[in-house]
């Protein structure tokens, strides 16, 4: 059997159905043992960048192994931004390269580099490159260790907080011949397990249950660490259990649907009122696999929720230590495993009266909309609010939504768009890449076969990968796609306009950047294409394309400059520093009256 036989038949048997990449001479017998397993369905795509993006995406999708096939040198480095994505996101996958021969690479027989910049033809030292975004990076060397390596980066990707993986192997390495595969060395986990911490999960369970059942103003909190540890049946029993408020991640923002009178909304940074309103005045917060970057605590860890008990659940420690000694209980577990434990004390749970604050929350989220009347006005170009609405309401729950990447696919399409229950919504968060709408399209419809993509991008941002549409056209992939047309970069445009007074470059045509026209551009690569105009007649307009056969490019002339908010607001000082306000006071401010009577616990100084 031949080592790539061997590999390509180790991938397949993790339940892999699909596999991204971009033939090389540096991986073609990677190449070769692919096209020759039955199990597995390669996805040919244009750009190795796509590649690693449909694979991180596929592994979102289908919540388990996304895997990446590309060749030497560039064919490695082109997917890189995919592998930071993933693991900024904690998404399993695994990427397999291949490398120049083991007598050409630029190390002598120790593994010492020999001084120069390259000796073999393409040549890169992609493990040293991708080590900082992978929790397991490694060139194999010698074909007898071909299983060991695999076994363990497997494994790694899935256990502790989940993250990509990288298997470099040389071209001889590829063709070497493997007499008895059953015979190889395997991985132990044992060799990774650490000293048992000093640590009780159900002591500190019910210490959690006694603060929380003395609690005026609860308030629960879903992450995306959730569903990384499926636990997506755990959270809704407690969520069920508990009846309390509850916001989610941009992640996590299809855990719960948004028509449940217990969900306020998604918080942070650019968020709806109500939901900032809800985590600043609680008294109990209880987050389950959120990381609480800075895009949630508003860039003040000491300031969120400042008046609460509040509970953190993560499995990464240095997501934890990052908040102290902001967080009274972090609690370094398993999200599958907290909530086992948490719903095995339920008999614990007595919770006090918080039915007025359970109305409270319910207000804010209907005194505070995201979409406004305004937003619906027909006149005009389309405001990217009422794109998100009603997009939101004319999907069906089967179908699976993506959005592209940041400006306005994130602070505004994701903050107006409501879920439904059991829909699922992607889209690259950490990272908040450019260029990821249509890869990412491509590995959701490729985990959903059968089902319906909606995917909405903006216009800058869909040039990236724009030679995937071919990608797209071969598979016949049910994608409908919505482009926001905002004459390029608005959320740079507005950026410079900000701090600078006036947008001088690569923000639109009048600085330096232009887009083609996308209907000529879907035209050809022979795919079917329209063009929304204004919003006169949005809801029949969007109809019309989600009925549309096949896949199917929309050009969305949108709000060109539309107006990003509520967000947080920040502003610079002479010393280059910046500050913001705090999360509960949201820009367009409201009347200082108005903002006061909102807050239960007591404001922060001006």
């Amino acid at each position: 059997m031949k080592l790539s036989d061997y590999v390509v038949r180790f991938v397949a048997d993790q339940g892999v159905k699909h596999v991204f990449l971009v033939t090389g001479g540096g991986a073609m017998h990677l190449n070769h043992s692919l096209a020759c397993e039955a199990a597995i369905k390669p996805v040919c795509n244009s750009h190795e960048q796509a590649s690693a993006m449909g694979a991180e995406s596929y592994a979102k999708a289908t919540n388990h192994l996304g895997v990446c096939m590309v060749t030497t040198g560039p064919g490695g480095t082109n997917a890189v931004t995919g592998v930071a994505g993933g693991w900024l996101d904690s998404t399993p996958m695994l990427v397999i390269s291949g490398q120049v021969k083991r007598p050409d690479r630029m190390f002598d027989k120790d593994g010492w580099p020999l001084g120069m910049r390259q000796l073999g033809v393409q040549e890169v030292d992609i493990v040293s490159i991708v080590k900082p975004i992978t929790k397991y990076a490694v060139t194999v060397l010698n074909p007898s260790d071909i299983r060991y390596h695999l076994e363990k980066a497997v494994y790694l990707a899935f256990h502790g907080r989940p993250g990509p993986v990288w298997i470099d192997i040389p071209l001889d390495v590829q063709a070497s011949p493997i007499e008895l595969p059953s015979a190889l060395r395997g991985f132990d986990p044992a060799e990774l397990t650490k000293p048992p911490a000093d640590f009780s999960l159900s002591a500190e369970v019910a210490r959690l249950l006694q603060k929380l059942n003395h609690a005026e103003r609860p308030l629960l909190f879903a992450g995306n660490g959730i569903r990384l540890g499926h636990a997506e049946k755990e959270f809704e029993q407690l969520r069920m259990l508990l009846g309390i408020p509850t916001v989610a991640t941009w992640c996590a923002a299809d855990l719960v649907p948004s028509n449940d009178p217990l969900y306020v909304g998604r918080p942070g940074s650019v968020a709806a009122r109500g939901a900032n309103f809800a985590l600043q005045n609680s008294d109990f917060l209880l987050a389950i696999g959120a990381r609480l970057d800075f895009a949630i605590t508003g860039y003040a860890p000491q300031n969120l929720a400042r008046g609460a008990h509040k509970a953190v659940v993560d499995i990464d420690k240095a997501e934890l230590k990052k908040l102290h000694p902001h967080v009274q209980q972090p609690i370094q577990a398993d999200a599958k495993n907290f909530l086992a434990e948490i719903l095995s004390q339920k008999t614990s749970i007595r919770l006090s009266d918080h039915s007025a604050w359970d109305a409270r929350c319910a207000d804010w989220k209907t005194r505070y909309p995201v979409v406004t009347e305004e937003h619906r006005k027909p006149e005009g170009p389309v405001s990217v609010f009422h794109l998100a609405e009603v997009i939101g309401t004319e999907v069906k729950p089967e179908d699976r939504l993506v959005v592209g990447s940041s400006g306005s696919a994130i602070e505004i399409y994701l903050l107006a768009f409501p879920t439904l229950h059991s829909q699922r919504l992607f889209h690259t968060a950490g990272l908040g890449a450019m260029g990821y709408g249509i890869p990412m399209a491509i590995g959701v419809a490729m985990a959903n076969p059968g089902r319906e993509v909606v995917a909405v991008d903006g216009d800058g941002g869909f040039m990236f990968n724009i030679q995937e549409l071919e990608t797209i056209r071969r598979l016949q992939l049910p994608i409908k796609f919505f482009v926001m047309n905002n004459d390029g970069y608005s959320s740079i445009r507005a950026s410079q306009k900000a701090y600078f007074g006036e947008a001088k470059l690569g923000s639109d045509k009048s600085n330096g950047l232009t887009v083609p026209n996308l209907t000529q551009v879907a035209a050809s690569f022979g795919l079917s294409s329209t063009v929304i105009k204004n919003q006169e007649n949005l809801r029949v307009e969007i109809r019309r394309v989600l009925d549309m056969k096949g896949p199917v490019v929309c050009d969305v002339n949108v709000l060109p400059d539309e107006l990003r908010a509520p967000r947080l607001q920040s502003y610079q000082k002479p010393d280059g520093s910046f500050v913001s306000k705090p999360l509960e006071d949201l820009f367009p401010f409201l009347p200082r009256e108005e903002f006061l009577a909102n807050m239960i616990v007591d404001p922060l100084p001006e």
